[in-house]
């Protein structure tokens, strides 16, 4: 019933900047969380940013403090805006949606909906 798709990656130089964005089609009241999830070769899946339903919550992961914003301008739109990137940012990037929690989830298994991800390179 929830569509996404991740768009916005690409190559980019250390110290450059990406914006990544997931639309969602379908029914989505049921996206009150959207998560940004990284996978790099032979690495686990690992939260990168979360945003609650309102967008005033968020989490980080701690490399990428300071340097991410995740953002939402509406149900159907999230941003992550990536700067200052470093070679080991360097994954594919999937954005998730989460029905109403307590807490923004850190874990994919709480994710019900998966874009298709999206490739980020960072090169030194």
């Amino acid at each position: 019933q929830v569509q996404l798709v991740e768009s916005g990656g690409g190559l980019v130089q250390a110290g450059g900047s990406l914006r990544l964005s997931c639309a969602a089609s379908g029914r989505t009241f049921s996206n009150y969380i959207v998560g940004w999830f990284r996978q790099a070769p032979g690495k686990e899946r690992e939260v990168v940013a979360g945003i609650g339903w309102l967008g005033g919550r968020t989490v980080y992961e701690d490399t990428v403090k300071g340097r991410f914003t995740i953002s939402r301008d509406n149900a159907n739109l999230t941003y992550l805006q990536m700067n200052r990137l470093k070679p080991e940012d360097t994954a594919v990037y999937y954005c998730a949606t989460s029905g109403p929690r307590l807490a923004i989830p850190l874990t994919s298994n709480e994710y019900g909906y998966w874009g298709q991800g999206t490739q980020v390179t960072v090169s030194s």
